[in-house]
């Protein structure tokens, strides 16, 4: 069993089969909104989601079992996600299938399997990891704000419109659909201050989303330099053994037209 650049367990081209049954899961869960499936498309369906999870927990199994670090994979990103993508269906068939369809939603986080067969999907999740720490410092600050714009809606509002503005939390959700540029209009001011704030809080808004863009931006560019970067490191390794024997045969017919004009005997 091959081991990828992270230490991790690489299948090889079997992976391409795993990315087509991953499309196939989340086709098959959106065939399962269908009202009216008769009991043999219900047959075939079950038996395809039998099927995929099997392969998904083989998958993990050896995942677990070749990988270098072992707890370093369960506990990866990757290793969560692959956990999470069959543990409803185990769960279904520990408890019944109540608890199968209380645990759907998890079924979708299979889709983020697919992230480790994209490098670019890998350089995006290269790029929050760079970032991590900006988007924690933007993040803590937006929150701020959105208490505060929920506050301060409440106490300019309340009192002109007590059935719409009736607690912070009412000024809260105002506060994300205006923080966010949304706007559903569902909650408006009408005083005077009111509206002073407002167009102050939009004004915010727009460059709190300008924020993380910018963020992200850099930080994929800073991704894609150190993928560049490993990349001619390791062609320069890869390259340098074979230059280096390819020197060596040059030299070696030098030193032997050398030798053999040091030992002709002069005319």
């Amino acid at each position: 069993m091959k081991r990828d650049a992270t230490g991790q367990a690489d299948f090889g081209k079997f992976e391409l089969w795993i990315q087509a049954l991953i499309i196939l899961c989340l086709i098959i869960f959106a065939v399962e909104t269908l009202p009216d499936l008769s009991p043999t498309q219900l047959f075939w369906i079950n038996t395809l989601e039998i099927f995929s999870m099997s392969i998904f927990t083989l998958e993990y199994i050896m995942r677990v079992i070749f990988s270098r670090n072992r707890l370093g994979y369960i506990f990866s990103f990757f290793g969560i996600i692959d956990l999470l993508a069959i543990l409803p269906f185990f769960i279904g068939l520990a408890f019944g299938t109540s608890s199968l369809q209380a645990l759907g939603m998890f079924r979708l986080f299979r889709v983020f399997k697919l992230v480790r067969y994209s490098k670019a999907m890998r350089r995006f999740h290269r790029a929050f990891h760079i970032a991590k720490e900006e988007m924690k410092l933007f993040f803590m600050t937006a929150c701020i704000l959105f208490y505060l714009a929920g506050a301060g809606i409440y106490y300019f509002e309340h009192q002109a419109q007590p059935e719409v503005f009736k607690s912070v939390f009412d000024g809260l959700w105002w506060a994300v659909t205006t923080l966010t540029t949304v706007g559903y209009g569902d909650k408006f001011p009408i005083t005077g201050g009111g509206k002073l704030f407002t167009f102050i809080i939009m004004m915010i808004g727009l460059g709190i989303i300008a924020v993380p863009t910018g963020l992200v931006a850099s930080a994929l560019a800073k991704a894609r330099s150190e993928e560049d970067k490993l990349r001619t490191d390791k062609q320069k390794r890869t390259s340098g053994p074979e230059a280096n024997s390819k020197g060596k045969e040059k030299l070696q017919p030098e030193a032997d037209c050398n030798s053999s004009d040091l030992g002709a005997e002069p005319p």
